[in-house]
């Protein structure tokens, strides 16, 4: 769960820490005091794209931050595997932080346990940390692909979902193999035959080899060089050991004198040793120059030769490279090119047969999903039916049939469109044929409060689910949030006061105007303050005393329940 909100800068908010606790917590506040700007800082956290715009007036950045206790057996290995497949150091004890700056200039980074990571790796974590629902998020209910979704993870047919996955690739490439194939029997195939075989010759006949362009290289460099190198190779060689007033013919003396020295003075005794791998060195030098001299042959044919054979090599790279494991690479898939045009009949029907037996297997682990999924269908429709009923649905009639597609799809076999009937007597609807963002609301509510029991995810965050609630359906949701609370962490923003009296805590989000800049708070409310906030949502600014005792009586009926 979340157990602290850090925001700084962002929006209107210039400092504010929320301490969330366990259970349901409450967020409530006058229209546009603010309380958008704590969903919007969720949402920067859970790698949402960042707006330089959100940055307080006047501010360089802006930074958010959650700290959150992950229990094992919960997100935790989820979020660490995560972790360690992004190379990051595991939860220590279960804890983890989560930053992330915005640059009012653009720009920012983000931070997991305070090392850097992408908004792409927050996705990733978020994922199995927050399950954020936005007012207008229960639209997705009308999608057949979320509804699908939906099913799925209320089935835990992951398994199912995995070895259709498995099979679908593959269908994918087999048929775009084919659509290659089928499209390289145009009536130009023998002019590709010709111009591909020529690339075929060409490239063999160069026969280049891994190395030789550099050895080829090194040796025309020498080649070309070979007078130069003679004379000078020759000049060092005579300084050296070859002539009359060489090196080591002057080193003769020099040594005889040493080897006296140390006859006749103690301290001389090592210098004929030091004098010794000098001069063993200068003729090793010498007898190294003249081996390598030997092989220096100023062969012009040899020279035309070289710079024949490097001209082929920047050839064939400046066509197919630029590298030589490239121009390898377009020879093999020339090869493979001509080898399907020449066989592509064959190759046609070879495929035909493997696509065959690819729908057979599609058809066998589809309907494997789809018997999953029917018989998580068979218990999800009741459970939400039982919900809808807790909040304000007596009679409501609620289906999920699970039908074959006109054709398989990448999800399965199967098409789901949820059926609704919020009334007795009236007619089972698609669900996306309601009208009423109250009643799709409080049906996104129901299907939240029956995959709670079968979701990990630690905290579920509500923004103004109960919108356009009101009535004695707004008890009735505060009661179904409060439960869905039991197992988990549940923040919800909401203007109800039946709702904000089932919170185990509660948070206000205040406006305020301080040296002439608007400044939002945010307060934790206790006692007296909660009883004032919720005669607030009652009767507007100016609580009466009729509205301060029908708050003090919302909040003992929510404790009492």
């Amino acid at each position: 769960m979340i157990t602290m909100l850090k925001v700084r800068n962002l929006a209107l908010v210039e400092s504010a820490d929320v301490a969330f606790g366990p259970g349901l917590n409450i967020v409530s506040g006058e229209t546009g005091a603010g309380k958008s700007v704590l969903i919007g800082a969720l949402y920067l956290l859970l790698g949402e794209r960042a707006d330089t715009g959100a940055v307080r007036s006047g501010a360089a950045q802006c930074t958010v931050e959650a700290s959150f206790s992950l229990e094992p057996g919960g997100p935790l290995e989820a979020v660490d595997a995560v972790l360690a497949e992004a190379g990051l150091d595991p939860c220590e004890d279960g804890q983890l932080v989560i930053r992330r700056t915005v640059k009012a200039a653009g720009g920012g980074q983000a931070y997991v346990n305070d090392s850097a990571a992408t908004a792409s790796l927050l996705r990733r974590i978020g994922a199995g940390l927050v399950d954020l629902h936005g007012p207008h998020d229960h639209q997705l209910l009308f999608h057949q692909a979320e509804q699908l979704a939906i099913l799925d993870a209320f089935a835990r047919d992951g398994a199912e979902r995995a070895a259709y996955g498995e099979v679908w690739a593959r269908r994918q490439g087999l048929l775009a193999r084919k659509a290659e194939l089928e499209a390289a029997g145009g009536p130009d195939a023998e002019a590709q035959i010709d111009l591909l075989s020529s690339r075929v010759k060409e490239i063999e006949e160069a026969a280049l080899e891994e190395g030789e362009e550099e050895s080829v290289r090194d040796e025309q460099r020498t080649a070309g060089n070979a007078q130069r190198i003679l004379e000078l190779g020759q000049l060092v060689t005579q300084t050296l050991s070859e002539g009359e007033d060489s090196v080591l013919q002057r080193l003769v003396p020099a040594r005889k004198a040493l080897e006296e020295l140390a006859r006749l003075m103690p301290a001389a005794a090592g210098w004929p040793g030091d004098l010794k791998p000098l001069a063993d060195g200068l003729a090793a030098l010498s007898v190294g120059i003249q081996r390598e001299l030997s092989s220096v042959e100023a062969d012009p044919a040899r020279l035309e030769w070289l710079d024949r054979r490097l001209w082929e090599y920047e050839k064939i790279k400046r066509k197919y490279g630029p590298e030589l494991a490239d121009v390898r690479r377009v020879l093999e898939t020339t090869k493979a090119r001509l080898e399907d045009l020449a066989n592509r009949g064959a190759k046609l029907a070879d495929l035909e047969l493997d696509l065959e037996r690819n729908a057979a297997e599609l058809r066998k682990v589809g309907e494997a999903l789809r018997a999953k999924r029917r018989a998580a269908a068979a218990k999800l429709a009741p459970a939400i039916r039982k919900e809808l009923r807790d909040i304000g649905f007596a009679n409501a009639a609620f289906e999920i049939p699970v039908t074959p597609a006109e054709e398989p799809q990448a999800d399965g076999l199967d098409r789901t469109d949820f059926g609704f009937a919020p009334n007795e007597g009236e007619p089972m609807r698609p669900l996306r044929s309601i009208a009423s963002s109250g009643e799709i609301s409080r049906v996104m509510l129901a299907v939240k409060a029956v995959l709670a029991a079968v979701d990990r995810t630690g905290t579920l965050v509500f923004d103004e689910i109960d919108a356009n609630i009101g009535g004695e359906t707004a008890p009735a949701v505060g009661r179904k949030l409060a439960l869905v609370a039991k197992g988990r962490q549940v923040i919800a923003i909401t203007h109800l006061p039946a709702v904000a009296a089932c919170g185990a805590v509660q948070f206000a989000v205040r406006k305020d105007v301080e040296d002439g800049r608007t400044r939002t708070h945010v307060q934790r409310l206790e006692g007296e303050a909660r009883v004032d906030e919720i005669a607030r949502m009652l009767g507007g600014r100016d609580s009466t005393s009729v509205a301060v005792r029908h708050a003090r009586e919302l909040l003992k009926n929510s404790a009492r329940e």
